[in-house]
């Protein structure tokens, strides 16, 4: 299957399927002497694993990462980083009622017409599981970003019409305070009993996540077609769910006038406002990156939906197994990899850019 390899220099390839026996990757152009804390890659699987809180999908995966190759005595030694994560309560009876006929709104139709033959378990390489995979590399890339002052803040600010409107940089403690993920208790609250209230109507609801990092040099992004947007874009809609992406002042720019949205710059070279959210031509200047990210209701529902089967036959189809009401909280460590993994790439890339 090509499309499996995302990065420049810093690549990462994933493999695997949700009711395989594992899922991996392999890390390439990692510099080396590279520092890694192989605690602080689990840590980040942890918060992105299901089975986590009351309302997210009740499977139980451990998602203990199994290092192969590229590290030694706690650095990185300069060749591919290979990893795996073995499955390990994958439950594939659910899915043998389904096994011809189309889940609306999945990637079930569109990977039968394409391939002839999909691995229909538990959606096999469509699944959302295949994201475990980058944050094993996102976790690698923030610990090297680490080293050159940048800072990650990425929470959920949004689940239905429930919205976070502050949009400060909230520490870590106060997005884990809460299996929501949203910095603002009061709001959080809300946000949980939504999803409760949605699942417990054997529905779904979307929502969205905000990230925003700090000390990020000027300079990184790579015009014409290699923006930094353009790549965080690219990154973003890779992630399952993902309908939408918007950068500083986003689609709400449409209604105002040039001399509302210029952000003009100090004597200091920072900017009075962050209209741009830390991106002007396609490259980094200095400002904090900050985007918005909006995911769907997941597809799986227990509801009856019509649909028709392999041989183009009306049929119907009820979600069985275990699912998210409301993805949105498990994808915040993942819409953070994948931020680190392009400004990584993006750092290194440019770092090839003028010898002076």
């Amino acid at each position: 299957m090509a499309g499996s390899t995302f990065g420049t220099i810093f690549k990462l390839t994933t493999f695997g399927e949700s009711h395989g026996a594992a899922i991996g990757g392999v890390i390439d152009g990692v510099p080396a002497g590279m520092s890694i804390r192989i605690e602080l890659v689990q840590e980040e699987l942890d918060r992105r694993k299901p089975g986590q809180s009351a309302i997210v999908t009740q499977r139980k995966e451990s998602d203990t990462v199994e290092f192969l190759s590229g590290l030694f005595e706690g650095k990185t030694t300069g060749t591919p980083i290979g990893f795996i994560i073995r499955n390990e309560d994958h439950k594939s009876e659910d899915y043998t009622e389904m096994k011809d006929v189309f889940r609306p709104s999945h990637a079930d139709f569109t990977y039968h017409e394409k391939y002839g033959h999909r691995d229909y378990r538990g959606g096999g390489r469509s699944s959302a599981r295949e994201t475990a995979c980058r944050v094993v590399a996102g976790s690698i890339a923030k610990q090297i970003l680490a080293t050159r002052g940048m800072e990650f803040s990425t929470y959920v600010d949004q689940i239905g019409a429930i919205r976070l409107n502050d949009t400060a940089f909230f520490l870590r403690d106060a997005i884990e305070s809460n299996p929501v993920r949203c910095p603002v208790a009061e709001i959080a609250q809300k946000m949980e009993a939504l999803i409760r209230n949605v699942r417990s109507e054997g529905d779904t609801i979307g929502g969205c996540v905000r990230c925003m990092v700090l000390n990020v040099p000027v300079g990184l992004g790579e015009p014409v077609f290699d923006k930094l947007h353009a790549e965080l874009g690219k990154a973003m809609f890779s992630i399952n769910a993902v309908k939408g992406v918007e950068f500083g002042s986003g689609f709400s720019s449409v209604e105002m006038r040039g001399s509302a949205h210029n952000d003009q710059i100090n004597s200091d070279k920072s900017t009075k406002t962050n209209n741009s959210g830390g991106i002007q031509g396609g490259i980094s200047n200095g400002m904090p990156i900050e985007f918005r990210v909006a995911f769907k209701p997941v597809a799986t529902i227990a509801q009856q939906q019509e649909t028709i089967n392999v041989a183009g036959e009306e049929s119907t189809v009820r979600g069985k197994g275990r699912h998210d009401a409301c993805v949105v909280p498990r994808a915040v460590p993942i819409v953070e990899s994948m931020a680190a993994i392009v400004l990584l790439d993006m750092l290194l890339r440019h770092q090839a850019t003028r010898l002076v």
